[in-house]
């Protein structure tokens, strides 16, 4: 790969010297991750591929202290992806609990399923096998084959995509939707040594949940402030789209969530009058409760009552 980029003085650079370029960066920073990292199950020496994959479904706009318990009761009572497979899926929706977007709960038990029927029960390695597992995408599947196989892939995440843009943009913010300027951008500064790679992935993960954060960055404790381009311009301002923060109150994913909410606490189907109960506006709980639905979170019973699927 032979293509120019920017540094951060204005200049570009080709060849060996973008390691060079890229290892200002991502030096410091993994030194940084090294002494600062967060004691987190998930990263601990023992950890399993399947954990790791819980872990990365879990934490997708989820935060860590939400995660923390729910991961550890799942992966107590769901060690290896075929506990998980023997069971209805219903019951992954019920230990999902309270994290939101239960859809996950949902791909979770599919690739359970599919991780015992096709590869023996054990998360497979291979990127390309990681993609093809339901529910994976493309960062989940670059995370796992980094985090739980030490391989070389550019790991986007929020967090991530926002460091890059600060340090090497000179941006507060990366664009709504990653782009392919971001993702040449992050192999760009890739180590080539795979583990490495994979521990600047969690490094800079790690630095902007903790320091580059969205709201109030701690630019005073970044190990690269005096690298980083959005400082070093003043820190200009987000110009783009105004960046509004979600509502949840009085949504229709609140009231998905009471009804489901119902439904994981019942020791069995429940009549409609019990759905009826937690939520008063009955055009939205309606509307609510036929997109469970569809989306398969909730299962209408011959007699007129609902429960988990499976």
């Amino acid at each position: 790969m032979n293509s120019t980029y920017a540094t951060s003085n204005g200049a570009t650079s080709t060849g060996s010297s973008r390691r060079v370029h890229a290892a200002v960066y991502t030096e410091p920073i993994i030194a940084w991750y090294e002494a600062n990292a967060r004691d987190l199950p998930w990263r601990a020496p023992g950890a399993t591929p399947w954990g790791i994959l819980v872990s990365e479904i879990m934490l997708q706009q989820t935060p860590v202290v939400r995660v923390l318990p729910v991961w550890l009761t799942w992966m107590e009572r769901w060690p290896t992806p075929a506990a998980l497979a023997a069971e209805p899926s219903g019951e992954a929706v019920r230990a999902w609990g309270r994290l939101g977007y239960p859809r996950r709960a949902l791909r979770l038990h599919a690739t359970a399923r599919a991780i015992t029927d096709r590869h023996g029960g054990e998360v497979p390695a291979a990127h390309a096998d990681l993609l093809d597992l339901p529910g994976i995408g493309a960062y989940t599947a670059a995370a796992v084959a980094s985090f739980a196989f030490g391989q070389r892939h550019a790991v986007l995440d929020t967090n991530v995509r926002r460091v890059l843009a600060r340090l090497m943009s000179g941006t507060e913010y990366p664009p709504k939707s990653q782009t392919k300027a971001e993702l040449t951008l992050a192999e760009s500064l890739l180590p080539l040594d795979p583990p490495t790679a994979a521990r600047w992935a969690v490094a800079a993960m790690e630095l902007g949940a903790l320091v580059c954060t969205a709201r109030s960055p701690r630019c005073v404790d970044c190990p690269v402030l005096d690298r980083c381009a959005w400082q070093r311009d003043g820190r200009p301002a987000h110009d783009g789209p105004p960046r509004r923060g979600q509502t949840y109150a009085g949504t229709d994913r609140q009231c998905r969530g009471r009804l489901l909410a119902v439904l994981r606490e019942a020791d069995g189907p429940v009549g409609k009058p019990a759905l009826d109960a937690v939520w008063s506006d009955a055009v939205q709980r309606e509307r609510a409760l036929d997109a469970l639905i569809a989306d398969g979170l909730v299962d209408p019973r011959d007699d007129g009552r609902y429960a988990l699927p499976g």
